[in-house]
């Protein structure tokens, strides 16, 4: 199993009244063909701004992706001009945004914002581009796809909003599928239907994922891998059953110990205090140091540690590994 995306030294920025804002700062990670990468962390940690950096979907200005590289099939996509990425972005890698409502254009038909990727990136004319689009709501499940082809976005519930966005995506057959938190706003029920809706679209089709997402349930259930986020930076990677099994960095920790776990005698859920720490005035030293019940002086005034292989393919950025 080849790898398929290498992201190295990701560093994208913004540039706000406040200063600047390093929403993205030295990001290292991969993706091997075929495979599920989850990517976790609380709001503000630099998820999304990662995603829409492969994607090249930052605006400029406020932002800027400053330096880094993003192997996509042996090519740096931030070397290419726009016209090149065009061809890759929506055909090669598709993206499922976080909420279909807004995603969804409400003045045109589903059918067609399904036809416009197929006919731009498979040459397509528009009865095939048609068909085609018929097939791929079929393929998610949306029944009498014949008619809901034709019907508006507001016209479908959420679920089928999202499955809408899931057919867009897979309508090229792209070797790479970011899908950025694309349960967040669906009920319980419905969660579990996409997600088992996607699991087997990506058997069938041999495509791999990242999924973005704050909820380490969906991460133990559909991933093979996963890369925890906090305030830019990674701090924690590994397989999945490593990274459950033995969390190494204390915010790993404290997220996995804030699952509900059922039959626990608990009377309160563990919490982490506080909050992601504003992108324009990160703390010095260590990002997670005010927030952490481990933390020593070290971790207060010595530079932010490095990212370290504690054991195969199990990475780590803590300066206290082994004291807590």
């Amino acid at each position: 199993m080849g790898k398929l995306l290498e992201v190295n030294n990701l560093r994208t920025y913004f540039q706000t009244d406040s200063g600047t804002a390093t929403a993205v700062d030295g990001v290292d990670f991969f993706v091997n063909e075929g495979e599920t990468l989850g990517i976790v962390g609380e709001s503000g940690c630099g998820k999304s701004v990662t995603s829409l950096s492969i994607m090249q979907l930052i605006p400029k200005p406020p932002g800027e992706i400053v330096s880094g590289e993003i192997i996509f099939k042996g090519q740096n996509l931030l070397k290419l001009e726009e016209d090149e990425m065009r061809k890759i972005r929506g055909n090669e890698i598709a993206m499922i945004f976080q909420e279909p409502m807004t995603s969804l254009n409400p003045v045109f038909t589903v059918g067609d914002q399904i036809q416009e990727a197929v006919m731009l990136h498979q040459n397509l004319d528009k009865e095939a581009a048609r068909n085609r689009a018929i097939e791929m709501l079929d393929l998610v499940n949306i029944p009498d796809p014949e008619k809901r082809v034709d019907e508006y976005p507001h016209q479908l519930s959420g679920g089928m909003r999202q499955r809408v966005m899931i057919a867009m995506g897979l309508s090229c057959n792209p070797s790479l599928l970011i899908a950025d938190e694309p349960t967040t706003a669906l009920d319980v029920t419905v969660q579990a239907q996409i997600l088992e809706l996607m699991a087997r679209l990506q058997t069938e089709m041999n495509m791999a994922v990242i999924l973005i997402t704050h909820d380490l349930g969906v991460v133990a259930e559909v991933c093979d891998r996963v890369v925890v986020m906090y305030a830019s930076k990674v701090v924690e990677t590994g397989d999945v059953r490593t990274i459950f099994k033995n969390p190494r960095h204390p915010y790993t920790l404290g997220l996995i110990n804030s699952i509900p776990k059922l039959g626990a005698e608990v009377e309160r859920l563990e919490i982490i205090e506080g909050n992601v720490p504003n992108p324009t005035s990160f703390p010095s030293g260590c990002h997670f140091h005010t927030r952490c019940k481990y933390a020593t002086e070290k971790c207060k005034n010595e530079p932010e540690p490095e990212l370290i292989e504690i054991e195969p393919n199990h990475w780590v950025r803590c300066s206290e590994l082994g004291n807590f």
